[in-house]
């Protein structure tokens, strides 16, 4: 684990776009990821089987596409795309932004994962290590995804949910913001419409994505 302050070369350019962008970081991994070009998938802790595989294709296709997937570490949609942009081999990088220190990993049925996350891509946290789970922490780590990314897709998010939290300030930073629909009886596809009526892009495909996106080469990070 290393400490990165705000004025080190690695420091991620994009956080300065935040009013309030964390004096420094801790990090694991490779901290070279940083260069890539990210982009967040979060979604609902309580998502349904559909928003799993959602979560999981288009976490690979991304990842595949040569972008960091960028998440939160949580249960449901965040782990499903972590997972998803793995692959098969668990042999691509993903990025999760962690909402306690480095070594608190949380939830804890996401160790594999995290140490997965570790191997062949990068965790990183504000918080000093030892600092467990606080409801005040999560929204501090949804600004940091925010900002990271070039844009945020929402897989399932109900009404008032700390996705839609992250999608709206990554809207006034000026990302992209893009959402999977679903049913109009699943209060999990609410958060999802709303940001449609809003003005996000309606997906049905990574290329819904893509397309609207810089192009980078499929080479951008190297697989070993």
């Amino acid at each position: 684990m290393v400490q990165i302050q705000r004025h080190d070369p690695n420091y991620p350019i994009r956080l300065l776009d935040l009013c309030d962008p964390p004096n420094s970081l801790y990090i694991y991994g490779d901290i070279q990821l940083l260069n890539l070009p990210m982009l967040a998938i979060v979604g609902s802790r309580a998502s349904s089987p559909e928003g799993i595989n959602n979560a999981r294709y288009f976490g690979r296709a991304l990842s595949e596409a040569g972008y960091l997937v960028i998440s939160g570490l949580a249960r449901g949609i965040d782990g499903a795309a972590h997972w998803g942009a793995l692959g098969p081999r668990q042999d691509h990088p993903t990025l999760a932004v962690c909402g306690t220190g480095l070594d608190v990993v949380y939830p804890r049925e996401h160790i594999g994962l995290a140490r997965a996350i570790g191997r062949r891509g990068l965790l990183i946290s504000e918080l000093a290590p030892g600092i467990g789970p606080r409801a005040c922490n999560f929204p501090r780590r949804n600004r940091i995804i925010a900002a990271l990314a070039l844009g945020i897709l929402v897989i399932e998010a109900a009404e008032r949910s700390g996705s839609l939290i992250t999608a709206r300030l990554g809207c006034e930073l000026g990302r992209e913001i893009f959402a999977v629909p679903g049913s109009i009886h699943s209060p999990l596809s609410k958060g999802c419409h709303q940001l449609i009526q809003q003005g996000a892009k309606l997906v049905q495909s990574p290329q819904d994505i893509l397309e609207d996106l810089p192009k980078w080469p499929k080479t951008a990070f190297k697989v070993i």
